[in-house]
């Protein structure tokens, strides 16, 4: 006990003099033994459990926390482990001493962590305060961390791999109401944010110590403009000859706010980024053709987990409002990416899992966001990535009839944009038949994409149509159109010609293209209407096989669904 008093005095002497010692009074953190003792102090407390204790050492340690936040921008010394020790003793002793802890968690991440998140000693340290103290955090202070998600995005794209699972730990916490929307974009661009944080590097030496909210704000921001002109603008005021500098320090005109809202530290809504600018696409494309840096390999690999764990979180916490909000987001960025081929690959199975997920889950959401879903299939034409957001949101719009039965009119509208779709492209394939035998690998690759439309389009129109009776006469005549047609894949006008047949035997055609769980009424209106959903229960002895491959006369035997529908 004598022990322990004489180590607590020591300590606590040791805060107290560096208040008075001139070397360390303007620069806590210089002070090589203040972070042992500020941790050891810490220590004692939790072990006494004594509210004098905690008493006497709160004020030192309260005078040390406000001196290096005032300090920060002079000191050369890190002062990010040291504020984190305080801001645990703050936690753990709030109560006793009566600190409100919000205000200095929040000084810390705006003062401290903005200006040493490249530091991986305090990043790492940094996750692993956020980490051990999540559950007091999203108690206590729910919207501290959404609010800092962009400057935490910062610290995981700047340090990589290494800290991907202590960053995963703390991942959830990012989310809430309001971050949810403006988070996703920000995992998508993750590459591009690494881009930004290189340039900035490169142009104004090491992140570590410098606050890149300062360097936006100053008076001479060359840096930016400098990066705004390569990844966005293209051009340069000098551009015009062989006089014009360097990419890296030739000024240019601040036009627009893009990479600034890139490089923010906190949450201050969806802002929009024109990712659609042919110099911003020639500007990544130059960075994909150099050789890649460590940390956006990286950056490139850990976005599409990140939006793993994003997705998983959304299906489970968030409500219908924010899915139904961020699936026309989806839908935007999903042709808009980092232009790296895997990468690409990824992100785009990703967003095309959750969104049909999301359909599936709330049918309704396609008669809801029918606007974009319509504005989306005229883009069907612009590049193979629209082209397959085109053919899996027909493939949406059959499946659930439009967003189900009660939405007729949405489902009208949907199925007029079909039709045009479908118009549109027979016309083109009209246009191309002749010239079938001479196509060159391009064009020959895009026919095959067109006409994987045109089957998805056809059926689509079927689906709907047996969903929603009423436009069963426009769906005839849409079909037979097609199968009039005979363009040059076969596949597409025979799809059309058994559909039509399909639709002379009701029952058959709701049992095919209908829904998996038909109503009681419809079971009625067309005796022999089969329920998919109680289809492992059924022996069925006679299916018209010549339906599934265009074959005629009985069937060679019997089987049983349970053989082509899983056990539940």
């Amino acid at each position: 006990m004598v022990d322990r008093d004489k180590e607590w005095e020591f300590h606590l002497r040791s805060l107290s003099s560096t208040g008075r010692d001139s070397n360390y009074a303007t620069d806590p953190a210089s002070d090589p033994s203040l972070l042992n003792s500020v941790k050891r102090l810490h220590e004692l407390c939790k072990t006494e459990k004594s509210e004098e204790l905690i008493a006497r050492v709160y004020p030192h340690l309260n005078k040390i926390f406000q001196r290096c936040v005032a300090s920060i921008s002079q000191s050369r010394t890190s002062n990010g482990l040291l504020l984190l020790a305080i801001l645990q003793f703050f936690l753990d002793f709030g109560d006793v001493v009566l600190h409100d802890a919000d205000p200095s968690l929040r000084t810390f991440f705006r003062s401290c962590l903005s200006r040493e998140f490249a530091d991986p000693v305090v990043a790492e340290a940094s996750l692993e305060f956020l980490s051990s103290n999540k559950g007091k955090l999203l108690k206590s202070f729910p919207t501290l961390l959404p609010q800092f998600f962009p400057l935490m995005l910062k610290l995981i794209a700047w340090n990589g791999e290494k800290l991907e699972n202590l960053f995963l730990r703390v991942f959830s916490g990012l989310i809430s109401p309001g971050s949810f929307i403006p988070l996703f974009p920000s995992l998508v661009d993750l590459p591009i944010l690494v881009v930004a944080l290189e340039k900035v590097e490169r142009s104004s030496g090491s992140l570590v110590g410098s606050s890149i909210a300062s360097i936006q704000k100053s008076a001479a921001p060359e840096m930016l403009l400098a990066l705004m002109d390569e990844a966005y603008t293209g051009s340069t005021i000098g551009d015009g000859g062989a006089d014009s500098e360097s990419e890296d320090s030739t000024p240019i005109a601040v036009a627009d706010p893009l990479f600034l809202d890139i490089l923010k530290d906190e949450n201050d809504g969806l802002a929009e980024r024109h990712w659609t600018s042919p110099a911003m696409a020639t500007a990544l494309q130059a960075v994909i053709n150099a050789p890649l840096s460590k940390r956006l390999k990286e950056a490139l690999n850990m976005a599409p987990k990140l939006l793993d764990s994003y997705f998983t979180l959304a299906v489970h916490d968030a409500n219908d409002s924010l899915i139904c909000a961020l699936i026309p987001l989806i839908m935007a960025r999903y042709s808009t990416l980092f232009p790296d081929k895997i990468f690409s690959y990824e992100v785009q199975k990703r967003l095309l899992e959750f969104m049909l997920a999301a359909f599936h889950r709330s049918p309704h959401f396609i008669a809801l966001l029918k606007k974009p879903i319509v504005d989306r299939l005229g883009e069907a034409y612009d590049n193979s990535a629209k082209t397959e957001l085109a053919l899996q949101l027909c493939w949406a719009i059959g499946e659930y009839g439009g967003g189900g039965g009660s939405h007729k009119d949405a489902a009208r509208e949907l199925f007029e944009s079909l039709e045009l779709l479908l118009y549109e492209n027979l016309s083109s394939s009209r246009l191309g038949l002749g010239k079938a035998a001479h196509v060159s690998g391009s064009s020959s690759f895009r026919k095959s994409s067109q006409s994987r439309l045109l089957c998805f389009v056809v059926t689509a129109i079927a689906k709907l149509a047996t969903y929603h009776r009423e436009l069963l006469p426009r769906a005839r005549v849409s079909l037979a159109k097609v199968a009039r047609s005979r363009i040059s894949d076969a596949r597409v006008w025979k799809r059309a010609q058994d559909y039509l047949g399909l639709m002379s035997e009701p029952a058959i055609c709701l049992s095919v293209l209908g829904p998996s769980n038909p109503s009681t009424e419809v079971m009625q209106k067309y005796p022999g209407t089969v329920n998919w959903s109680e289809g492992h229960k059924k022996m069925i002895a006679h299916v018209p096989f010549y339906i599934l491959g265009g074959q005629e006369g009985p069937p060679s035997h019997d089987f049983s669904f349970l053989d082509i529908l899983p056990r539940e």
